[in-house]
């Protein structure tokens, strides 16, 4: 299938050229939807695409990539290659192929290797490094992206799920710890629970899910080791990948197996009056800084300034949100953007108090031409 991405400024030349695995690097798989694990090239140029690609990937690339054109690596490098010479260098035949269609410059990311780039100019084709985002167009998702979106939030909102009928199974032993299967329930053995649900609807097994109670929650990117206990806020945000479209869900819940005291309801129910307060403000022309400001504002009114307290931060201390798509974060940026139609974006504001926890609401939203539309709606429960 045919997918040619459009650059918005005409006036900048019309090539750009990207170098990477598809796998890990989101603007050649937004460019191409092709996955690949290994680095390939890209080359777009007067609004036409094409991939030059390995033999171990040309039958799969011609079936899948969206491009206008699929090039096999090796014939490129039989029109370089001297007689009774070794093979040409990739960078020799990519400079040999931008020539032959008249490129001498071209676009390129800022996470474009150098040596290539050093190659390229040698060969006297001028690069531009072009600051992210490099397809400005990602910011506003497509019908397609957004049923993407959907589905790997559904997938994050059963894992999430999973981790709540884990918690709820658990039997309080000594010393306050919740024990699972007459054994202690780890943040590392409910993180594994929380992976193999993402994997067994579709996902990447990553890892990476953050399962961190007590005093570990007041660092908001603790993934949590050790022994959970009753009574502690838990902090639960699971940001897992589709492994067919490659677009990440995210959702956050903070829970307490137990029972919570005065201050810890008193600080959730805070943190999730803010993130009401805050949807009711988004549609299209509004400031998320302003946004954010609010919500620090609005939590210091009620007893939870931002400040340093013996070199440690307490209060809302990070972004109220983030743009989602084929990266976890990636644009736009939550306190940079007026919102505009189509945006999807996190919005997660967390208040994290040492001596007493830290709690985190996050769902997911679209922008709409009159507001926006809440995309998860898994309940927030405190108690379990």
């Amino acid at each position: 299938m045919v997918r040619t991405v459009k650059l918005k400024n005409t006036s900048a030349p019309s090539s750009r050229l990207l170098f990477a695995a598809s796998d890990q690097n989101a603007n050649i798989l937004y460019a191409t939807r092709f996955f690949a694990p290994d680095p390939f090239i890209y080359v777009l140029h007067k609004g036409k695409s094409c991939v030059i690609l390995s033999d171990l990937e040309l039958d799969r690339g011609r079936r899948e990539a969206r491009v206008d054109r699929v090039i096999s690596y090796t014939e490129l490098a039989s029109q370089v290659r001297e007689k009774n010479q070794p093979a040409p260098s990739q960078n020799k035949v990519l400079a040999f192929y931008l020539k032959k269609q008249g490129i001498s410059q071209v676009e390129v990311p800022e996470d474009f290797p150098l040596s290539i780039a050093e190659a390229l100019r040698k060969a006297r084709i001028s690069i531009k490094c072009i600051s992210e985002p490099f397809w400005p167009e990602r910011e506003i998702k497509t019908v397609e992206e957004v049923r993407h979106l959907r589905e790997a939030l559904e997938m994050t909102q059963a894992a999430m799920q999973r981790a709540f009928e884990v918690l709820r199974a658990t039997k309080i032993g000594r010393n306050g710890i919740l024990r699972w299967g007459n054994v202690p329930l780890t943040s590392e053995r409910l993180r594994t629970e929380i992976e193999m649900c993402i994997v067994s609807h579709g996902g990447v097994a990553s890892n990476h899910s953050i399962v961190a109670g007590g005093e570990q929650a007041i660092d908001p990117h603790e993934k949590g080791n050790g022994p959970l206990f009753a009574h502690q806020l838990i902090i639960l945000d699971i940001f897992p990948r589709h492994a067919t479209s490659g677009y990440f869900g995210d959702l956050t819940r903070t829970v307490v197996r137990g029972r919570a005291t005065d201050a810890q309801q008193h600080l959730w129910e805070i943190c999730l009056r803010g993130q009401k307060w805050a949807f009711s403000q988004i549609r299209p022309g509004v400031s998320g800084q302003i946004i954010q400001e609010s919500l620090k504002s609005f939590f210091a009114q009620n007893g939870y300034p931002t400040e340093q307290r013996g070199g440690r931060w307490s209060g809302f201390f990070h972004g109220a949100g983030h743009g989602l798509g084929l990266e976890i974060h990636e644009y736009p940026r939550f306190v940079a953007t007026q919102f505009v139609p189509h945006q999807v974006l996190t919005l997660e504001p967390g208040i994290y108090v040492p001596g007493l926890g830290g709690v985190r609401h996050e769902d997911v939203l679209q922008v709409t031409h009159t507001g926006k539309r809440i995309l998860t709606s898994l309940p927030k429960p405190l108690e379990l």
